[in-house]
């Protein structure tokens, strides 16, 4: 059972544009499960006045039109202004059920930091394929852009803490909002969790919805582009924790270790960024070393800093001679020896794929070299810092 304390705090919003035929059977399920409900109508024109006024629901109003992402933001004010600390959005189109609110109410209980997403279930009739494409789309760059994999990045059934609509930086206003925000939430160290919900898709001659196939998707586009040029880019992103900070070079490498231990990496995660670094770096991906580790990086939760420092010790000229000369040696059972015009210059074609050869044998081997010296260092840092920090007194009160 959901705690009646939380329930207290939570506001159920309900953002609706020109859904007046289903509005008042969606909110008539909602006030049968909780009791704080606020319907924030963007500029409809097919919602008497007075269609909601038997009802113990808040009623907002845009006088124009302005996208859900805009009224999502001011329910989330209004349920600011009445003390609550979480809002749950569910659509007006009928096309969620009432009856999953309280998954979310313990799914808050249990993370009160986290941003929930329904996913809905697809084994049902009715769902367009856009709708499919579209899940699958969306969840493919969030995992891109933030490393982390959810099933629906699209539902708009979800939960979310106050403090994330609050603290963060929002561009969007409409549908393209409810992307933004898990990627920004992920980026500030919320949690993005899931609950399981069933969806409604009315026949397709009977389906109503706002969603402009031209314009929403070109604004999803245009974010996705921003979004994931953000996450390539080297520079941490704002957290809400007290972080100590510093540069982060394979030049100081005790140094940088203690920084990136005293912001919560683990020994593991450094050792496993940078061998990720130290392989790709191997390997001639020529112009594309760095582009490749940030989206490696991204894509797998690592650190994209360790991993670009260490991918620096590949720089010419020692770590390709060594896989050119491993190369050559595959190839003829020989070394090279002879540094001339005719070697590097006139046969620069073969000298490349015998570094490719090489980097096959030595990118393993370095990337395991590599991973376990900094996984020894980081683990030794991490126990003095440990041993530290419990032999500081206490300031007791």
């Amino acid at each position: 059972m959901p705690d009646m304390a939380l329930g207290n705090r939570v506001m159920v919003v309900i953002p609706v544009y020109n859904h007046g035929a289903t509005l008042r059977s969606v909110v008539e399920g909602v006030l049968s499960r909780h009791a704080h409900v606020l319907v924030v109508d963007d500029g409809s024109d097919d919602i008497p006045p007075h269609a909601l006024d038997d009802l113990p629901v808040r009623i907002v109003r845009h006088e124009q039109n302005r996208g859900k992402g805009a009224a999502i933001r001011t329910g989330a004010n209004v349920a600011r202004s009445l003390g609550m600390s979480h809002i749950i959005t569910i659509d007006a189109d009928g096309q969620h059920d009432p009856a999953d609110l309280p998954l979310f109410l313990d799914a808050i209980a249990r993370d009160e930091n986290a941003v929930i997403v329904g996913a809905r279930d697809f084994n049902t009739a009715n769902v367009p394929g856009s709708s499919r494409f579209g899940r699958k789309f969306s969840n493919f760059w969030l995992r891109v852009q933030t490393g982390i994999a959810i099933s629906d990045v699209q539902s708009g059934f979800r939960a979310y803490p106050l403090a994330v609509l609050e603290k963060l930086r929002f561009t969007e206003n409409h549908y393209s909002f409810e992307v933004e925000i898990l990627v920004r939430a992920a980026w500030a160290g919320f949690r993005l969790s899931e609950v399981d919900i069933a969806v409604y898709y009315p026949p397709k001659g009977e389906r109503v919805s706002h969603f402009k196939a031209f314009m929403d998707n070109l604004r999803l586009s245009l974010l996705n582009t921003r979004l994931t040029v953000r996450a390539i880019v080297p520079i941490p992103h704002r957290t809400f924790s007290q972080d100590e900070t510093g540069a982060i070079s394979a030049i100081h490498p005790l140094k940088s270790l203690r920084i990136l231990l005293a912001n919560e990496a683990t020994p593991r995660e450094l050792a496993m960024a940078a061998a990720m670094g130290m392989f790709l770096g191997t390997i001639p991906l020529i112009g594309l070393h760095s582009i490749t580790i940030l989206l490696v990086a991204g894509w797998f939760r690592m650190n994209k800093i360790v991993g670009l420092a260490v991918s620096q010790l590949c720089m010419p000229p020692f770590v390709p001679a060594l896989c050119i000369e491993a190369g050559h040696f595959m190839r003829h059972g020989s070394f090279l020896t002879e540094i001339s015009l005719q070697t590097l210059g006139y046969e620069a074609l073969q000298r490349i794929w015998e570094w490719l050869l090489g980097s096959l044998l030595l990118a393993p081997i370095l990337s395991l070299l590599i991973g376990g010296i900094v996984f020894v260092m980081a683990k030794g840092i991490s126990m003095g810092l440990n041993g530290r920090s419990e032999n500081e007194p206490q300031v007791r009160p």
